[in-house]
C-alpha cells in the first residue's frame, strides 16, 4: 500500500468547542491543531467524553466550533458536504428501501445527471465491494448487524466522498464480525484511495487500521499524541502477534488508561 506525496486534505486550526449546561459552560475540545493528509488513515482513540465524536462531527459539518476554523481542500467547512461521508455505529439505513434501493439513493445524491442503468451498476459496483450481492434486494430487518453496517459502509462510499469520516462502525457487533470487517476497510481504503478518519475504543483495532493513532487527552478535549504505526500492510489478525504491534499497543494503552484515570478522579 504505499502512498505517493500528498497534500493537507483536512485542518483544523485552534479549534475550541464548548457547550452549554445546567452546570454551566463545558469545555468539550481545547485548541485543535490537526492536519489529515489526502489518502491518510488516522484512528483517534482517547477516554470516553474526551470529544473524539463532537471532533467528527466539526469535521463532517454536523456542529460548529466555538471558535477557531476547519477546512477541506483549503475551504471553510460550513455545513455538511458531499465530499465528506459519515458512518456510525447505528446504521441508519432506511428500512423501507432494500440494500439495491439505499446504496442507489446516495448514488443518486452524488450525480442526478447520471442515468437509471448507471446509478444500479453504480450501485452494484459497491454493494459487490462488500460482498453483499447475494442480498441485494433484501430489506434492513432481514440482514444481520455486520451486513447493515456492510450497506452503510457501501452506501457512504457510492456517494463519493474524498473523506470517510467513521465513528465507531464496529462497535456493536462481535468479535469474529468485527475482524471481518476492518479487513475488508482496509482493503476498500486501498482501492478507493479515501481519507479516513476513524474513531475506536478499541486499541487493537485503532493500530491495525491506522497508519496514525491520535490519542486524545480527558475532557477538555486536546491531542495528547499521535502515534506513527510503522507495520506495513496488509495487516490481519496475525500482525497482533508480532512484537511491534505489541510495543505499539502497550504504550497506546498505557496513554490512554492514563487519560482514563484522570476522569475517574
Amino acid at each position: 500500500m504505499a502512498r505517493e506525496e500528498r497534500r493537507v486534505k483536512v485542518s483544523m486550526q485552534d479549534v475550541i468547542k464548548t457547550f452549554d449546561s445546567r452546570n454551566g459552560e463545558v469545555v468539550a475540545l481545547n485548541g485543535i491543531n490537526l492536519d489529515i493528509m489526502e489518502n491518510e488513515f488516522i484512528a483517534v482513540v482517547g477516554p470516553s467524553g474526551c470529544g473524539k465524536s463532537t471532533l467528527l462531527n466539526i469535521i463532517a459539518g454536523l456542529e460548529k466550533p466555538t471558535s477557531g476554523q476547519v477546512l477541506c481542500d483549503g475551504k471553510h467547512i460550513e455545513g455538511t458536504g458531499q465530499e465528506r461521508g459519515v458512518v456510525f455505529q447505528q446504521y441508519a439505513l432506511f428500512p423501507w428501501l432494500t440494500v439495491k434501493g439505499n446504496v442507489e439513493f446516495a448514488c443518486k445524491i452524488q450525480s442526478k445527471q447520471k442515468s437509471k442503468a448507471e446509478i444500479e451498476q453504480l450501485a452494484l459496483k459497491y454493494i459487490k465491494m462488500v460482498d453483499l450481492e447475494d442480498f441485494i434486494n433484501h430489506y434492513p430487518k432481514e440482514l444481520s448487524g455486520g451486513m447493515k453496517q456492510r450497506v452503510a459502509i457501501a452506501r457512504a462510499y457510492a456517494a463519493n466522498p474524498s473523506v470517510l469520516l467513521m465513528d465507531e462502525p464496529f462497535g456493536a457487533l462481535d468479535a469474529q464480525t468485527r475482524t471481518q470487517l476492518q479487513e475488508e476497510l482496509l482493503e476498500t481504503w486501498d482501492k478507493e484511495k479515501k481519507t479516513c478518519f476513524f474513531i475506536t475504543h478499541d486499541v487493537d483495532e485503532a493500530i491495525v487500521l491506522g497508519q496514525k493513532v491520535m490519542i486524545m487527552s480527558a475532557r477538555p478535549g486536546r491531542i495528547k499524541e499521535i502515534v506513527d504505526v510503522n507495520i506495513p500492510y496488509p495487516r490481519n489478525q496475525e500482525t497482533k502477534i508480532s512484537q511491534d504491534f505489541m510495543d505499539i499497543k502497550n504504550h497506546i494503552w498505557s496513554q490512554v488508561y492514563k487519560e482514563y484515570l484522570a476522569v475517574r478522579k
